[in-house]
């Protein structure tokens, strides 16, 4: 099993930053995949970004050099997020993908980010 635990949401004004934080703990070196996604009332949950010990960093087109996906040991996750946008308003949820699963298999409570214009 894999804890997943978010932190850093909040507001923000158009045009400003922000960084988001998640701890894994237990059974991470079974993981083969961490990231982040988002979710709007009434829209499905979007891949924001993730990366891969051993394989390529994705991201989102509509945060294509304005946010940056980076670990610690694996076992931290962050999101920095700049130039924001009132469309990256959401709530963000961190989340890794077990070695051997095709989906994500933990997921953390998530954390509101609000973009204020």
């Amino acid at each position: 099993q894999v804890q997943v635990a978010e932190s850093g949401g909040g507001v923000v004004q158009v045009g400003g930053s922000l960084k988001l934080s998640c701890s894994l703990t237990g059974r991470t070196q079974y993981n083969c995949e961490v990231g982040w996604y988002r979710q709007t009332p009434g829209r499905e949950r979007e891949l924001v970004a993730s990366m891969q010990p051993d394989g390529p960093t994705k991201y989102a087109d509509s945060v294509k050099d304005r946010f940056t996906i980076s670990q610690d040991n694996w076992r931290s996750l962050y999101l920095e997020m700049t130039s924001m946008q009132t469309e990256d308003a959401a709530v963000y949820y961190c989340a890794a993908r077990r070695c051997g699963e095709p989906q994500y298999t933990y997921w953390g409570q998530g954390t509101q980010v609000t973009v204020s214009s």
